[in-house]
Parts: C-alpha cells; structure tokens; sequence
C-alpha cells in the first residue's frame, strides 16, 4: 500500500493528534493497514510478533473463549481506538480474538517492539497512547461496577445509554442506533444470557420504552440518556 495512503489513515486516529508530518511519515514507513469484512479475524498472521492495533474506521469486538466454550465479549470498540498488546510487553492472551463487526474495516497496526521505539523518541505520541490506555482503565473500572451493583436489567440500560452518548444520532427527542450486535453480542457485554438479553429487550418493548429491529434500535432520549 502506498505510503501516503498510510499517511492519511494515520492522520485520521485520535493516537497521531499533534504529530508533524515528518513524526507521521515515519509512522507510514513502519506500520501495516489491512482492510477486514465483517466477520473475519482482524490480527495480522505474521508469526508471533506481538502488535499494537490503531482502529481508522468501522467497529471491533474483542473476545474470549472460556473453557466451557462460551465467549466473553472484553470490548467493543469504535473509530479511533487502541487494542492489541497495548502494555507492549507481548502479554495478549492466546485464547483472545478480535472480530470485524462492520464491512469495511480499516486497521494500522506496528509491531510492539518499533511502536515502543516511536514513543521513546516522540512525547506527544507516548501522551496521547497513555490518554487512550487510560480509558480502557476508566471502562473497565465501570464496567466492573456494574457487574457488582447493577442487575441485567439495570446493566442492559446503562450499555445502551452508553452506546447512544458514543454513536446516536438524534432525531428530535428519538435517539437512533445502528444496530450491528447480536442478542448474544449484547449478552456477552453485560454479563448475562442471551435468553435473558431477549426477554428484556422483549419487556422495553412492549412497555413502549424501546424499538429495535436488526438494523436499528430507537428510544426516547429521556429514558436512558441522563
């Protein structure tokens, strides 16, 4: 791939902010850009080199897979986030995967080891890799609360009030979503059963609270959105 088209998707992610365009060349001349279909594995096979991955464009859903075979969804990621060995020590799980959610989906990625050597020589970039780290922390942290404190139900409402502040669009007091998750995707997110994620999102429902069909999911700003 040409290397000014590996410039302009370096230029797009949140992680390159404030960086000249001889720090993104040089960025350009390391990194490797692969286009992913829904559904198909997003890390590189190349070996066992151990990579940071800068997603340009689409969604992600990061996953394992426990002994019992059934799968934990660790995140669901939008443009322009980080995944992958983001300690950069090469300490990813081999039972992790990451899973394209939408059709063409831009990922850069660096080997773990030149992408260490960028941030050694480069404080804005090691500044806004730390921000972004820093969030995953925020999230997970959140998202450990509510496992504690918050029924399904109650979980359920906060995942869906924090997808409507990341993606929603607004059309009057009616929040829109795409919907790109299954029932089962939703389940794995929160903690819960696919059953149970069907039963509930059945009640909102008919309670009049919620509209939903495989393409898109509708609510009221006011009742989830706080």
């Amino acid at each position: 791939m040409y290397t000014e088209i590996k410039y302009l998707y370096l230029k797009q992610h949140s992680v390159t902010t404030g960086l000249t365009d001889a720090q993104l060349l040089e960025m350009a001349n390391l990194v490797k850009v692969k286009n992913v279909k829904k559904g198909e594995s997003v890390y590189m096979e190349d070996g066992f080199d151990s990579r940071i991955y800068l997603l340009s464009k689409g969604r992600v859903k990061i996953s394992e897979v426990d002994d019992r075979g059934d799968e934990l969804i660790k995140e669901v990621l939008t443009a322009t986030e980080i995944f992958g060995d983001v300690s950069l020590d090469g300490s990813v799980s081999d039972d992790e995967f990451a899973e394209a959610l939408t059709e063409n989906t831009v990922i850069c990625s660096f080997k773990s080891s030149e992408f260490k050597q960028l941030m050694q020589t480069n404080v804005v970039l090691a500044m806004n890799f730390i921000q972004h780290v820093s969030g995953k922390f925020r999230k997970l942290e959140s998202r450990h609360a509510n496992l504690v404190f918050k029924d399904a139900k109650s979980r359920l409402i906060s995942f869906f009030r924090d997808w409507a502040r990341r993606e929603g669009s607004r059309e009057g007091d009616t929040i829109r979503l795409n919907n790109y998750l299954t029932h089962s995707d939703i389940a794995g997110i929160i903690s819960t059963s696919r059953q149970s994620v069907t039963t509930l999102l059945n009640e909102l429902k008919e309670g009049g609270v919620i509209y939903y069909n495989r393409k898109h999911i509708e609510f009221n700003e006011n009742c989830f959105v706080n």
